[in-house]
């Protein structure tokens, strides 16, 4: 009886060994499927972060760009001769933040694709805030770009962009905004009394009133239409708003 009371307790001492055994090989598998599944996970996370910073990646200026003629409504169209679609409308406000945004990230793009001769840009500045300071800074700045002539138009267009003041203090003073132009290489001479005289004020106000009654803005500056729909997210990513603009041309 001694030997088999032994040989019994081996085998309960193998198998209480053997499930040990297995629960170490099962609690190792699954921290290694929890491993893997993060790593899977951080992969996803990574891929999708970079794919995002592709689409967001700004294009480098081309080396030309498109000619730009100022209309009679303080509009201007940058497009290659014998371009008249698909046609990219841009609302924008040289005050507003967001639409400096937008000239930083996809400008290039916008600028390019003119260039290629693959669409018409028609860039509409208008004075969209209501409060001081900022009324005032962006009526100044949209009367000032409606005395530059044609072939300094985007330089200047540029130029206010970059020089754009904080919506907390008084900014394109008259004097900034001549010294720009002349900057731009702006030699009109009747340039410098358009800007200081503010000539143009009424015009920016009543054009601007014009455009917001027209339902072309309903969100705020900017507002990029490709062919009358609304782009929305899609201009803030140049890759996307390039082949959107090459779809709309097949």
């Amino acid at each position: 009886m001694g030997g088999k009371a032994a040989r019994t307790s081996a085998a309960r001492d193998q198998i209480r060994a053997q499930r040990e055994a297995e629960k170490k090989r099962e609690k190792r598998r699954r921290m290694v499927t929890i491993a893997t599944a993060a790593v899977v996970a951080v992969a996803a996370i990574a891929a999708g972060a970079w794919y995002s910073a592709l689409q967001s990646r700004s294009e480098t200026a081309g080396a030309d760009t498109a000619p730009v003629t100022v209309q009679a409504d303080g509009s201007a169209v940058m497009a290659m001769p014998g371009v008249e679609k698909p046609v990219l409308d841009i609302y924008e406000d040289f005050q507003c933040p967001a639409c400096k945004a937008l000239e930083e990230t996809s400008g290039n793009t916008i600028k390019n694709l003119a260039a290629e001769g693959k669409v018409k840009v028609v860039f509409h500045p208008i004075t969209i805030f209501g409060q001081e300071p900022t009324k005032s800074n962006s009526v100044r700045a949209g009367a000032a770009a409606r005395c530059v002539p044609s072939g300094q138009w985007l330089a200047y267009h540029d130029k206010l962009f970059e020089g754009q003041p904080s919506e907390t203090v008084e900014g394109f003073k008259v004097e900034e905004l001549v010294a720009w132009g002349k900057e731009v290489g702006v030699t009109d001479p009747g340039f410098e009394k358009c800007v200081t005289s503010q000539q143009h004020a009424k015009a920016q106000q009543d054009y601007s009133t014009k455009v917001l009654d027209s339902g072309a803005v309903t969100k705020g500056t900017p507002t990029v239409r490709l062919n009358g729909t609304e782009l929305e997210d899609t201009a803030f990513r140049p890759a996307d708003l390039r082949q959107a603009v090459l779809d709309a041309a097949k």
